[in-house]
C-alpha cells in the first residue's frame, strides 16, 4: 500500500516530494523522491531533495532542499533523472542512502519534448 502511495506522489507532479514510512522486511525505512545532480563517483550518486515549509512569522511558503548520497550498486542513475531512495545502514561517512528505483530518466525526458 505505501509503494502505491509513493507512485501516484510520482506520477502527480514531477518533483514529487515524498517522506514516508514503509515496511521492507520489517523494519520501518523512510523514502525519499528527488532529481539526481551527479553521478561522478563510483556506486554513488547525489540526490536533491526538495521540500516546502511553511515559514513561522509570515506563513510564505519556502522552498527547502538537501543533497544526499546514495549508493547505486549498478551505477543506473543519471544526472536529471528523478529517483527513489530509501534509508540504510551508513555505508561511508556521508552515505545512509541506498537507490530504491529510477522513477523517470532524464533521456526519456528529453525525447518526449522534442
Amino acid at each position: 500500500m505505501a509503494e502505491t502511495k509513493a507512485k501516484k506522489a510520482a506520477k502527480a507532479a514531477p518533483k514529487a516530494k515524498v517522506a514516508e514510512a514503509i515496511e521492507v522486511k520489517g523494519l520501518h525505512r523512510r523514502v525519499l523522491v528527488g532529481i539526481v545532480t551527479s553521478s561522478k563517483m563510483q556506486k554513488t550518486c547525489v540526490v536533491r531533495v526538495e521540500r516546502q515549509v511553511r515559514d513561522g512569522m509570515y506563513g510564505k511558503y519556502l522552498t527547502k532542499a538537501n543533497k544526499f548520497k546514495a549508493h547505486d550498486e549498478e551505477n543506473r542513475a543519471k544526472e536529471g533523472d528523478l529517483v527513489a531512495i530509501v534509508e540504510s545502514r551508513p555505508l561511508s561517512k556521508d552515505k545512509r542512502w541506498a537507490l530504491q528505483k529510477i522513477i523517470r530518466s532524464a533521456s526519456s525526458e528529453m525525447l518526449t519534448k522534442a
